[in-house]
């Protein structure tokens, strides 16, 4: 009777404890999940519910609604075109320029930032204070804004005073050398910026990732044998592949939205040579007073970041996840 009423006891207590569990995790949710909700909405949906909305339209971005109906005029405030805006940017040369550079950033990102970066962690992941300093100093591009990065980069590649100019006196060239303003030059300036202000953000996730890899699995691989590159190769790497796909996932997202490294260096110049996708939206869209056609251009955009996500996680991550 003493062990069954006593089991009784503990099988309530355990059951009042799920029950007061449950009732603080729904508090919890109903305190935090609706201001999430509410500002996702705000600031997520309803721009991107207007954005599919203006495309269609020809409209300046003033007054209402594109489709609202001008008294004074007898006309709506914008003009219906179907499917023009769309036609109209992908037979544009400067959006095929832009489309062009992000692609080109997303190479330059899977192919220079993430191998630079995964080579910079095998180095120092190991804990020690010489390796402490050096994460901080890889790890302080990537705290640096967007807007002041691009500024401090501009300065550096004027040819008046920054270091184009010490090269062009190093090398006693007559002529001032402006790599920002050279259309050959223009993009791939960018691309070099671009790879030192985030490649220490891919550092450290293949840092922690190589410090979760179990020690004795690396010690059983010496005791057998192996050498440091197969080691790395059949022991680290495998074992740091899910922290590789969600660097590759953090890298492609964030090529497509190259944005305010391209503002402050160039504005897209010279000739259009540098656009992304989205300073070509910025521009286009926003600056020329084409709300409409600059919607188009989101969308499309918008388009592309949710196929890309969707496929990326249901199919490599998934796979790296087993």
């Amino acid at each position: 009777m003493t062990l069954v009423s006593t089991q009784s006891t503990v099988g309530s207590a355990k059951r009042r404890r799920k029950g007061f569990d449950l009732s603080s995790q729904t508090t919890m949710l109903l305190i935090f999940l609706p201001p999430a909700i509410l500002l996702f909405t705000v600031f997520v949906m309803l721009p991107m519910a207007e954005a599919a909305f203006f495309s269609p339209y020809k409209w300046s971005g003033y007054g209402p609604a594109p489709w609202a109906f001008n008294e004074a005029t007898g006309k709506s405030f914008g003009t219906w075109t179907g499917g023009a805006n769309f036609e109209r940017m992908f037979g544009h040369s400067a959006f095929q320029t832009a489309l062009s550079n992000t692609f080109k950033v997303i190479s330059v990102s899977l192919l220079v930032q993430l191998p630079l970066a995964l080579m910079l962690a095998l180095m120092i992941y190991r804990k020690s204070y010489a390796n402490t300093v050096f994460r901080l100093i890889f790890f302080v591009p990537y705290i640096l804004a967007e807007v002041a990065t691009g500024l401090i980069w501009s300065f550096v590649f004027d040819g008046n005073f920054g270091l184009s100019r010490v090269i062009t006196d190093t090398f006693e060239l007559q002529k001032a050398f402006f790599p920002l303003a050279e259309k050959q030059w223009a993009f791939n300036t960018i691309l070099a910026v671009i790879v030192w202000k985030y490649f220490g953000f891919h550092m450290m996730i293949y840092i922690a990732g190589l410090q979760s890899i179990p020690k004795d699995l690396i010690e059983a691989a010496r005791i057998d044998g192996a050498r440091p590159l197969q080691i790395i190769f059949f022991v680290k790497l495998p074992m740091l592949w899910p922290a590789i796909t969600i660097s590759i996932f953090y890298s492609v997202l964030g090529a497509l939205q190259v944005f305010d490294l391209v503002m402050p260096m160039t504005a897209g110049g010279p000739s259009n040579s540098s656009h992304t996708l989205v300073s070509y939206l910025y521009n286009f869209g926003f600056i020329r007073l084409n709300v409409g056609y600059g919607s188009a251009v989101g969308v499309f955009l918008f388009a592309v970041g949710v196929i890309f996500a969707f496929v990326y996680r249901n199919t490599v991550q998934r796979e790296a996840a087993r």
